[in-house]
């Protein structure tokens, strides 16, 4: 009797892209989601491979869907551009994000924030910023062998890997890129591109008018040495 050898079924792994959970709990940190990442977005547009994301699932060990974060802004050094459904490291040439932040919200906890600050350790994060902006309260930490060390003064603080600094003035945070320009919320910038149009525009109608100027200058100059032509003055000779 042969007896037949049964081959071992592979069981896919599913990474789920989603939750089920909102992205934040109330405006105030959406729009501090948006408008770093964003600005991140419009800071690195550039560099083809710097890979920029928000509220996207991180899992850094393949065959363990259980281990994920999704940091509500996450940077990675060394990775193109490109839709992703998740950060799946192992397809990623197993390199992590370098930089994350985190928007605080009244529904965080102690035992979340915890629970992230020693995911981030641990799998390789080396810079991670945490803003409460109910509180107005900036904290950073920064890679130090295989733990973080608290960066004791934030204000003025130029992050390693991005090249941007933060600013705590008394009511809210300032980001300013390497070039000093600050990080806008979309209506800003949108209002900072309308403002430009506008200035455009007034130059272009400026110069179309002094065009036009110069063009009536000219027409009266040849009216004139017309009037004397015909006076028998020799213009050419004037």
């Amino acid at each position: 009797m042969v007896q037949q050898v049964t081959p071992e079924t592979t069981i896919e792994v599913i990474y789920p892209e989603s939750d089920g959970q909102p992205m934040a709990d109330n405006t105030e940190q959406f729009a501090w989601i948006v408008k770093i990442k964003e600005n991140l977005e419009i800071l690195f547009a550039s560099l083809a491979d710097v890979f920029i994301a928000g509220d996207l699932f991180w899992y850094p060990v393949k065959g363990s869907p259980n281990i994920k974060q999704a940091p509500d802004t996450l940077v990675v050094f060394g990775r193109p551009k490109g839709k992703r459904g998740s950060y799946l490291q192992w397809d990623e040439d197993n390199i992590p994000p370098q930089v994350v932040f985190e928007i605080l919200s009244p529904g965080n906890t102690l035992k979340e924030m915890t629970k992230k600050l020693q995911f981030y350790q641990r799998y390789g994060v080396e810079e991670y910023y945490i803003y409460d902006p109910e509180k107005n309260d900036l904290n950073g930490l920064l890679r130090s062998g295989d733990s973080f060390e608290v960066i004791e003064e934030m204000n003025g603080w130029v992050s390693p890997r991005l090249g941007i600094r933060f600013q705590l003035t008394s009511d809210t945070l300032e980001i300013f890129s390497p070039s000093g320009q600050k990080f806008l919320s979309p209506v800003e910038i949108d209002q900072l591109r309308e403002q430009e149009r506008q200035r455009a525009e007034q130059e272009r109608q400026a110069k179309e008018a002094a065009l036009e100027e110069l063009e009536k200058e000219r027409d009266r100059y040849q009216e004139l040495l017309a009037k004397l032509k015909e006076k028998g003055i020799d213009t050419d000779n004037l």
